[in-house]
């Protein structure tokens, strides 16, 4: 089957070099495989940070969504944050003129999980049982954990959305898929009001329901048509291993209940950032 991915290329056939030249090429790219696969794993660390951080144990927080540590100098703050300056497939983008295409359904299966929750300094961050998965075009990614921003990081022909819910996969390899749910206010919202109960009261300390049972699939709209992209974590490293899926189709959320989550953060969105020559394709 073919694979509808964005940023993905057919690759040249080889020429034949001389064997010196082709084991300085071996040796560069085996450079940079291992320079890429590095920084997976600094952002694999630091985006599950809230999950292993002990009890007794407080994580540094070298950046911020304003002032000195905000977005604009997240890559002078350490050197493994240069993608957010020097990267070409940064996140988030305004979504204009995408084009329609073929793609493939996302497959949902999640499971009810105990609920396992945090505030990690940054955003309300819930960490998800094993066992639950999307799949796309045969692919499969296990669901780690969902977060929020305000307002909305992604836009749509410039425009921001009260909240989105970022719900973050990853396969065998590390490659990240994280699919956006937009939300908008509107009615009550039954998963953010359960999880808007039991926010936690210290940072930086995650708290255990294991008798709370929570449902991801309440907060998937009925239509999950999508746009999809190649693109980066929003937060620092920003690294550029994540493909999008933003669901097209808004939740609602109440006026409550986002002055609840305001109450903590009143802005944690990353500004949009340029395409850069990457297309947005929108399922048809």
């Amino acid at each position: 089957m073919a694979n509808f991915l964005p940023g993905t290329a057919d690759t040249p056939p080889a020429r034949s070099e001389p064997a010196s030249s082709c084991h300085k090429r071996t040796t560069r790219k085996g450079s940079m495989s291992l320079r890429r696969r590095a920084m997976t794993i600094v952002g694999l660390g630091l985006l599950y940070s809230g999950i292993v951080v002990g009890q007794d144990q407080k994580p540094e927080h070298v950046w911020s969504y304003s002032g000195s540590l905000g977005p604009d100098h997240w890559g002078d703050l350490k050197p493994e944050f240069a993608a957010c300056k020097d990267g070409h497939r940064q996140s988030p983008v305004d979504i204009r003129s995408p084009q329609a295409a073929d793609l493939p359904a996302i497959e949902f299966d999640y499971k009810p999980s105990p609920l396992r929750i945090v505030d990690n300094g940054h955003t309300i961050m819930i960490t998800y049982a094993a066992g639950s998965f999307i799949r796309v075009d045969g692919k499969r990614y296990e669901l780690k954990q969902f977060h929020f921003h305000r307002p909305s990081e992604e836009k749509i022909n410039g425009r921001a959305f009260d909240m989105v819910v970022h719900l973050v996969h990853a396969d065998a390899e590390g490659n990240l898929a994280v699919v956006a749910v937009l939300l908008n206010q509107g009615s009550d919202n039954p998963l953010i009001h359960e999880l808007w109960s039991d926010f936690p009261k210290e940072k930086d300390k995650e708290v255990a329901y294991d008798k709370v049972q929570i449902d991801l699939t309440q907060l998937l709209p009925a239509n999950r048509g999508y746009y999809t992209f190649p693109g980066s974590l929003t937060t620092p490293p920003c690294s550029e291993n994540v493909t999008w899926f933003v669901l097209k189709q808004p939740v609602t959320i109440s006026d409550a209940e986002i002055a609840r989550f305001a109450n903590l953060y009143r802005n944690d969105a990353r500004p949009t950032q340029p395409l850069n020559g990457r297309v947005i394709l929108e399922s048809k």
